[in-house]
């Protein structure tokens, strides 16, 4: 029976189990990787692990959308709509960035020919 639990337990806290390895992953390639669009990567599956991880934070067992209806039950459990609109935003930041991002990296690739962060340092 306690086995059960623990298991139980595990499976309904694999989201930020996760979202910390994907997070350790990005962090890997943003450290490790000497290109510059690996980099970038890497921030993009550490932003992606933040997401996945407020979005699991405003989880409520049982809840709803607080939206009140012909059908809403007479007592609701609602969930905060808070971490789900932050993270729509949050993407959309993200979408832009990477956007720019790349977009600068065309250009620095046009003048230097070299996307490798060391060689890069050699160049000045």
């Amino acid at each position: 029976m306690i086995n059960n639990e623990i298991i139980a337990k595990a499976y309904s806290s694999i989201n930020y189990v996760v979202a910390v390895t994907l997070f350790c992953i990005g962090l890997y390639a943003l450290i490790i990787k000497p290109n510059l669009i690996k980099k970038f990567m890497g921030l993009n599956i550490i932003e992606t692990s933040v997401f996945l991880f407020i979005i699991s934070s405003g989880l409520v067992e049982g809840g709803i959308a607080p939206i009140y209806t012909k059908t809403t039950p007479a007592n609701p459990v609602f969930v905060n709509p808070i971490p789900q609109a932050l993270i729509l935003t949050a993407i959309v930041v993200a979408v832009s960035t990477t956007a720019l991002a790349l977009s600068l990296m065309i250009k620095l690739y046009d003048q230097c020919g070299t996307l490798n962060a060391n060689k890069l340092k050699e160049l000045r």
